[in-house]
């Protein structure tokens, strides 16, 4: 029972230290981007978004698996962490060779010669990832999650100040491309000096075997869905244009940076514990359950409130130039108020070493996905965008399917679980209209929405008694009394 409360205690310390990092370094992100945006037109955001797609998958390979196999081993030692740091610099070199040489076929399919050098040099970040992946791992594994709060602050802030330099010096997309190579570079320096482990050049053939064994299934995975994720954009950016591709990206730039933040600090804290207690169903269970509830009581109204906020805050903080981007944001808002369903069931399923059902989950959420993407081909970026929102709801409905066996947790018992959350912030939403009525300016109008929605949301979770809100308010008490 001990063991169990300070498994607990480390558990919720980490993710307050995971989510002070996620937000610290994305709030100094987002207002870098709202910085950038005043100065850089929609095209110039499409013609970086363009590139990232490239560097994306491709850094799929960069883990390969690895890192949640080293976190999800019992007892991974010195030579588990080398031999993946050796094979994963191995394999970041090939990847960056093969895009410097490619970059000059991808500049011409999209008929703009500027992507070549720019390519060249965001792909730099491949080789960098190589080394702070395993840094990553050691910190999750060892639940140091205090380590990453620094490094990536630090990378983010001193990015952060060259990026808007160089935009403000005119130098266009290569202020985004130089804010992401910086970005990593420190973040990675940071980390290497603030962890205990170092890397060593040794490879052990039969470890990686091991290792491999597990995570390769999760490589194909995290392939499958990253090329499916990113696959919109490429399409978008090539048939349509790319403004169209600039108000897409950014409409999917603000609920995607919020739910990364929330997401990544709950994921991060989530693996490394629940394969604590992988041989325990019920732990399991209640981890899983426990994880949902609260997250989505946290996503729900920060997702329903940025939709129904939209109009305001784009023409506030990125100025009208920026309000085609409106209904691509609130309809991806719908899509990652989900997504806690998909980090917990996924989570959970990889703890308990089933990688091989993770693999099988991904293939059928992509075969139905790639048919939403070819009907919505026809009828524009904005339909393409909707045919997400429709895979999100058939996807949470298979991550959740196979835990009724592994864990006895169904997925009406999930929906069942988060639908409080999710029906008090739609009605907090609805309560938030009547203020952009009242002919206010758009400063005014978000402020007085947010305090409506607010006083709203915390209202309602108090006269239903929410069963997160009170784990919430609880927590913080008891924050307080340590602290006296």
């Amino acid at each position: 029972m001990a063991d169990n409360e300070q498994l607990k205690g480390k558990a919720i310390s980490n993710m307050i230290w995971r989510l002070a990092e996620r937000t610290g370094a994305q709030g100094v992100a987002f207002v870098v981007s709202i910085v950038l945006a005043r100065f850089l037109a929609p095209d110039a955001y499409g013609t970086v978004a363009l590139l990232m797609v490239f560097t994306t998958i491709l850094n799929v390979f960069v883990d390969s698996g690895l890192g949640n196999s080293l976190i999800q081993k019992k007892n991974a030692d010195d030579l588990d962490f080398s031999t993946v740091f050796v094979f994963n610099m191995f394999v970041c070199l090939i990847l960056y060779a093969g895009l410097f040489f490619m970059a000059p076929a991808i500049s011409a399919f999209y008929n703009d010669s500027s992507l070549t050098s720019m390519m060249r040099v965001l792909g730099l970040t491949l080789v960098i990832a190589g080394i702070k992946n395993i840094q990553q791992a050691y910190v999750s594994r060892k639940l140091l999650f205090k380590k990453f709060f620094y490094s990536t602050l630090g990378g983010t802030i001193v990015a952060a100040i060259v990026g808007i330099w160089m935009a403000y010096k005119g130098f266009g997309a290569w202020a985004i491309v130089s804010q992401q190579v910086i970005n990593a570079a420190i973040d990675t320096t940071i980390l290497y000096i603030t962890v205990d482990w170092k890397p060593h050049f040794k490879f052990s053939f039969e470890r990686f075997k091991g290792l491999y064994s597990f995570g390769w299934k999760l490589l194909v995975s995290a392939l499958l869905d990253t090329i499916y994720t990113n696959v919109r954009q490429l399409i978008v950016g090539k048939i349509y244009s790319s403004a169209d591709l600039g108000n897409y990206n950014q409409g999917d730039k603000f609920p995607k940076t919020i739910v990364n933040n929330i997401n990544n600090a709950i994921d991060s804290v989530l693996l490394p514990v629940m394969s604590s207690a992988q041989d325990d169903k019920i732990r399991m269970k209640s981890m899983t359950r426990r994880s949902i509830k609260t997250s989505t009581y946290i996503m729900a109204p920060i997702m329903m409130g940025l939709a129904f906020t939209a109009k305001p805050l784009v023409s506030l903080l990125l100025t009208d130039k920026w309000l085609g981007c409106v209904p691509y944001l609130q309809v991806f808002c719908i899509s990652y108020m989900f997504y806690p369903i998909h980090t917990a069931n996924l989570n959970a399923i990889k703890a308990m070493g089933r990688s091989d059902l993770f693999l099988k989950l991904e293939i059928e959420k992509k075969l139905v996905g790639i048919i939403t993407i070819i009907v919505a081909l026809f009828y524009g970026p904005f339909v393409m965008a909707c045919s997400m929102t429709v895979s999100t709801f058939f996807n949470a409905f298979l991550n959740a399917a196979p835990n009724k066996k592994l864990m006895n947790y169904s997925y009406w018992e999930q929906m069942k679980d988060i639908l409080p959350g999710i029906l008090l912030a739609i009605v907090m939403g609805i309560c938030t209209l009547p203020a952009r009525l009242l002919g206010f300016g758009n400063l005014v109008t978000l402020l007085l929405q947010v305090i409506i929605g607010v006083c709203v949301y915390v209202a309602g979770s108090y006269i239903f008694k929410l069963e997160s809100f009170i784990l919430l308010i609880d927590i913080i008490k008891s924050k307080r009394g340590r602290k006296k």
